[in-house]
Formats: structure tokens, C-alpha cells, sequence
């Protein structure tokens, strides 16, 4: 923390702007060997959050002892933006620097380079949110937020990671814990002056605290799988025989030909992968070779690689041609099915009907179309396809779409920590029911505690802050 770091902001490659950021007690001296401020004033004067206009150039001085950028010798390698934001009212709450200039990887290089060599070292993954966390200007919840924020894929996941970044999560799981805290305080008042015959918190009124505290948790906790898939979205696989419109389909769901068409059997050999927005979810599809027997080598190859997306796939849509009488393949297919959350397609709703569930084999019946959701669809006319993205939120989410006042949990570190709360909680009702000591209850509400200060991160350990930060890129 007593270092000051640097690292390109801006992604890897060619752009017409490139930001380098500085963070640090000697962010603004590093960074006055490379600026030459146009204004001929210093940087160390210059104004916080305003572009003052500069020129970058090499540090003078020797290697090892660098000198400053004022020189009216020193030539220029690239023109640029200056921002200065003092401490503490910066990202990271220590000075930061922002230098931008072009957008070209040697440009970009040439600025890092000059700033290690003035004192700076090159940031780690996340370094700079860990630091906002650490001086207090993020709670971790809002931290993790962040990450969401620059990964979401579609406008629902775009939200629910601002609302996080907002504070909403930490905002209800700090209400809690005081919450929590104060029928702590009553438990443990009891405890300390049980022989003033004082009376604090009845058993009646503490246990209904308990159950009241217990059912907002598990309401939090139901959030889990929603947030989930709208973070990570759904790897989705659509399978079915040749020429039962698989790529047809995923071309109408992300609306524009991607995948080639053509009434030729065995035309996609590869898996096509496309991320599609359905009802908020970001939806990774991967469009499959018909599953047949062949002796084609190369759709040969093109089978097994679908059969390895189906076990990886967390959601598969089964496509059937409804205008053909049922195969012994999509029989065979119903049956693979067996155990898996998937929707049975029945595509070529426009033309006349040859399949109904009603001729599939009882066995089928029974097993399959009793459980699978059924959807009937054009991908030709767009038909049935509203109805298709409906049961496919259903499926991957668990429940249909509805509001709540409840923040989204996001990740597995929330769902552990609140499922532990929520454990915590239960035994403090069941010690209470028992008419255990006081001490009991005591010990389990400062467990209910501890894991809502985990989940904020007001307490946590040093591995959990690497893992949590070494997904993030290195300039942020």
C-alpha cells in the first residue's frame, strides 16, 4: 500500500485513446517526469478533476536518476490529456493520475515504461479496486460489483450489478446485522445481570426476532439462482437430427444469419457459439451437428464435439420436426434427455402437423413429455418464439420473473455466507424452543453476525481478497 502502482486502463490493442492510471502517495511526482503540462505550470499545481492538456515525454536524467519533464529540450514521443484526483477523492482514495493519451500499443508501452523507471510498479489483477476496498471507499460486495458491471452482457445483469455497486446488497445485509446486534445486546444484558433480576428480551419476543430475521434471509437466499444467471448467463445447447431446423432456429433467436442454412443434411459439423439477450439472460447458445450415424469422418468428429456440449450445457433445447412423424433418433434423443433441464422444440409450426405428443410411445409419455416443457414454434415466421425465451427464463432461473424488494445475490461466496447466517439463526431458534442457556443464543447470533460482516467483507482473510480480485483485469 506504500508503493505507487500504474497499468493501462483501456484494453489491449489499437484505439484512439489509451488511458494510463497511477495510484499512490507519489502518483503526481512519478508522473511529472513524463507531463509537461502546456500551460508551463507544474503538476503539482494543476487542478483536480479537470484535462489539462500536456505533452508525454521521455524522463531526462540518467536511468537510475530521473529528471523532470520541464525541459524545453525534451521531445515529445505523444500529445495527451492530464487528470490529477487528490486524495481521498479518487477511485482508490490515495492520489491518482490519469494520463491520456493515443491508443497505440507502443505509445501506451513507452508511457508504463517511463513510469517504472520514475518509481512506479506495475499493478496486480484488481489492485486498484482492492485498494478502493481496503481504505474504505468499496465494501466488498460493491467491489465484486464492479467486475460485474464491466462483464454484464445484457441490461438486466447491467442493473442488478449497479444496484449492487449502489450499495443495495451491503445496505440490507448492514440493517440486518443491526438488526441482529441489538437482539444481541438484549440476549447478553440478560446474561450480565441475571442476578439484578432485571428482565430484558422475553423468549416470546426474542424467538419472533429470530423468525422474522431467519425469513428475510431465506427470501434473500431465493434470490441466488436468478442473480446467478443473469451474472454468468446459461450455456445452452440446441440438439435434435439433421434438418430439423437447429440453425434455423438459432439464427431467429439472435436474429441475424449466423449459422449457414441449407436443406442439405450434416451442413453444421462444428458447435457455433452466440450469446443472445432472452427476457435478460444472457444466453449462450451453441448450435450443434445433427446427432446421426454417418461414416463421414469429418461430421463424425462433428458429432462427438456435440456430445460433449451436451454435458456441458446447463440448459439443452431438444428440436423436433413437427411436420414428420417421429424418428427412432428423436426417441433416442428423448431418452438421453432423462435428468436434464431441458424444453422440447417442435419447430416447423407452419407447415401441416405430422408429430403430436399424443404419438409418442406411453413410454415417452410418461417419462418425457409429462416433465420436459413443450413449445411449438416457427423458426421460419418467428411464431411460438416469444413463448420459447418465456419457458427458457423459466427453466434456467427456476421460477418466472418477478420484483422484489430483495437485493440480487450474485455469487457463491453470498449464498455460503447467508446460508450460514440463515443456520446460525435456526439454531438460535431451536436453543431458544429448548430453553437453553442464554449463552447459546448468544453464541449463535455472533455467528449470524460474522457471516453478514463476511458478506460486506468487514471481515474476511487474505485468500478470499486474492481469489475475489484476481479475476479483475490489471487496470482496474
Amino acid at each position: 500500500m506504500d508503493e505507487t502502482i500504474c497499468a493501462i486502463a483501456t484494453p489491449v490493442g489499437e484505439g484512439g485513446i489509451g488511458i494510463v492510471r497511477l495510484s499512490g502517495d507519489r502518483a503526481i511526482p512519478i508522473a511529472s517526469y513524463l507531463v509537461r503540462l502546456r500551460s508551463g505550470k507544474p503538476l503539482s499545481a494543476a487542478k483536480s478533476f479537470l484535462l489539462h492538456y500536456a505533452d508525454l515525454v521521455e524522463p531526462a536524467g540518467s536511468e537510475t536518476v530521473p529528471g523532470p519533464a520541464s525541459q524545453e529540450s525534451a521531445s515529445p514521443f505523444d500529445e495527451s490529456l492530464v487528470v490529477v484526483m487528490r486524495a481521498p477523492r479518487s477511485y482508490t482514495r490515495e492520489d491518482v493520475v490519469e494520463l491520456h493519451c493515443h491508443g497505440g500499443p507502443l505509445i501506451l508501452k513507452r508511457v508504463c515504461q517511463g513510469l517504472l523507471r520514475c518509481g512506479a510498479r506495475l499493478a496486480q489483477p484488481g489492485e486498484f479496486t482492492k485498494r478502493a476496498f481496503l481504505n474504505g471507499r468499496l465494501d466488498l460486495a460493491q467491489a465484486e460489483a464492479v467486475l460485474d458491471t464491466i462483464r454484464a452482457k445484457t441490461e438486466a445483469a447491467l442493473t442488478v450489478a449497479q444496484t449492487q455497486l449502489r450499495g443495495s446488497l451491503s445496505t440490507q445485509a448492514y440493517a440486518l446485522r443491526d438488526r441482529l446486534i441489538a437482539l444481541l445486546a438484549e440476549v447478553e444484558a440478560g446474561i450480565d445481570f441475571v442476578e439484578e433480576d432485571l428482565r430484558f428480551v422475553g423468549r416470546e419476543a426474542l424467538a419472533s426476532g429470530l423468525r422474522d430475521a431467519e425469513r428475510l434471509v431465506t427470501r434473500w437466499l431465493a434470490t441466488a439462482e436468478q442473480g446467478r444467471v443473469l451474472r454468468e448467463g446459461v450455456t445452452t445447447a440446441i440438439i435434435g437430427r439433421p434438418n430439423v431446423g437447429k440453425s434455423s432456429l438459432l439464427n431467429a433467436l439472435v436474429q441475424t444469419d449466423r449459422a449457414i442454412v441449407t436443406p442439405i443434411p450434416g451442413t453444421t459439423r462444428d458447435v457455433l457459439e452466440e450469446y443472445v439477450n432472452v427476457r435478460g439472460i444472457p444466453l449462450r447458445l451453441l448450435d450443434t451437428a445433427g446427432l446421426r450415424e454417418t461414416e463421414d469422418p469429418v461430421e463424425q468428429e462433428g458429432v462427438r464435439r456435440t456430445r460433449t456440449a451436451i454435458d456441458r450445457a446447463e440448459l439443452v433445447l431438444l428440436v423436433l420436426d413437427s411436420s414428420q412423424p417421429p424418428h427412432a433418433d428423436d426417441l433416442a434423443l428423448l431418452d438421453q434427455l432423462s435428468g436434464t433441464r431441458g424444453i422440447l422444440v417442435l419447430n416447423k409450426s407452419d407447415l401441416p402437423r405430422q408429430l403430436h405428443e399424443s404419438v409418442l410411445p406411453p413410454s415417452r409419455q410418461g417419462s418425457h413429455a409429462g416433465t420436459l416443457p413443450i413449445v411449438d414454434v416457427s423458426a421460419l415466421t418467428g411464431q411460438g418464439l416469444d413463448e420459447l425465451r418465456s419457458a427458457i427464463w423459466t427453466l434456467a432461473t427456476g421460477s418466472p420473473l418477478e420484483p422484489t424488494d430483495m437485493a440480487a445475490i450474485t455469487r457463491l461466496r453470498h449464498e455460503d455466507a447467508l446460508s450460514r447466517v440463515r443456520q446460525a439463526l435456526r439454531q438460535a431458534q431451536e436453543s431458544v424452543t429448548a430453553q437453553a442457556p442464554q449463552e447459546c443464543v448468544a453464541l449463535d447470533l455472533r455467528q449470524a453476525i460474522d457471516g453478514l460482516e463476511e458478506l460486506t467483507g468487514a471481515v474476511t482473510t487474505d485468500e478470499i481478497l486474492d481469489r475475489i480480485f484476481s479475476e479483475f483485469c490489471i487496470g482496474k
